[in-house]
């Protein structure tokens, strides 16, 4: 599967742009330091997979965050997602300072849930994700070092964003390998109401 879900249209998505180092306690708990800019990578719509797998190469690493769907240059629809990483391979494309993408954009590196349609005030969004029961990881823009609109502003003045984009806006702290046979449950509130939300059983 390559393409998302909102409301009742299909959409494959011409770019899936992902915003790195957005939570301070994430950036302290991979023992990083923050980056002079918004640091952004990029996913192909080939990423995009209805199954969570635990193990490739190497065990995947989670983590869950809050997507938003782009129309008309805004932001028209909120989503859960998991953006999924060969966490080893990764830190040895870095170490040779080379480019993510084989860690990063591997076909079933993206898992979403439905969009629905964005709330008036994005700061409120929330994301929760539990795995067998437990809450794993919360967060939301209020803890971002680049909120919602910075993310646009900062994505525009360097990249035309498109209709069907979708942005990956970060992950809080919690992090961690995906264990097989668990299950997954992410989901978006705001003010405690869920507004979309996903499952995935790992294997």
């Amino acid at each position: 599967m390559t393409s998302i879900t909102f409301g009742e249209r299909r959409i494959r998505p011409g770019k899936i742009i992902c915003v790195g180092k957005n939570y301070a306690a994430h950036i302290e708990e991979m023992q990083s330091v923050p980056s002079e800019q918004m640091t952004v990578f990029m996913k192909p719509a080939t990423s995009i997979a209805e199954e969570l797998v635990a193990m490739r190469d190497e065990p995947v690493h989670f983590e869950g965050e809050i997507c938003l769907l782009v129309e008309d240059g805004d932001v028209a629809g909120v989503g859960f997602g998991l953006d999924l990483t060969l966490r080893k391979l990764q830190g040895k494309l870095k170490d040779a300072g080379l480019p993510w993408e084989r860690a990063k954009a591997f076909d079933g590196a993206a898992l979403f849930s439905d969009f629905v349609a964005a709330p008036e005030n994005l700061n409120e969004l929330m994301l929760e994700l539990y795995i067998d029961g437990e809450l794993r990881q919360r967060g939301g823009p209020r803890q971002m070092l680049y909120p919602p609109d910075i993310i646009l502003q900062e994505l525009s003045s360097f990249l035309t964003l498109e209709d069907g984009d979708i942005i990956m806006t970060g992950t809080p702290s919690g992090v961690g390998p995906v264990p097989a046979g668990s299950e997954f449950h992410g989901r978006i509130l705001v003010e405690d109401q869920e507004l979309t939300s996903a499952s995935w059983r790992a294997h």
